[in-house]
């Protein structure tokens, strides 16, 4: 058996947890689900670790040494800040 997409097993997990949400399952039929979605859980986890680990190598230096930098929320919102403000009406990133 082949493992699920990542984007499918994200999906098959959202789905789980709405259902465990809305209740009205039989206690076999909740723990099922629940079972069901640590395995995924743990899958869509180990996928980002290998997705981080393969980023770290991209990023590694000619001398195999990896320039890590701190994400700072801080930083980043100021820095946007200083961008010229969207107009709202013009803004082509919205979806609606």
């Amino acid at each position: 058996m082949t493992s699920p997409s990542f984007e499918k097993a994200l999906e098959d997990l959202e789905n789980i947890v709405e259902k465990l949400e809305k209740g009205g399952l039989s206690l076999n039929e909740s723990l099922a689900l629940f079972e069901k979605g640590v395995k995924l859980a743990r899958y869509l986890r180990d996928e980002l670790e290998k997705a981080e680990k393969k980023v770290e190598i991209l990023l590694k230096d000619e001398k195999g040494e990896i320039k890590e930098k701190p994400y700072d929320l801080a930083q980043e919102e100021e820095a946007s800040a200083k961008k010229e403000p969207s107009d709202p009406e013009k803004d082509e990133d919205l979806p609606f």
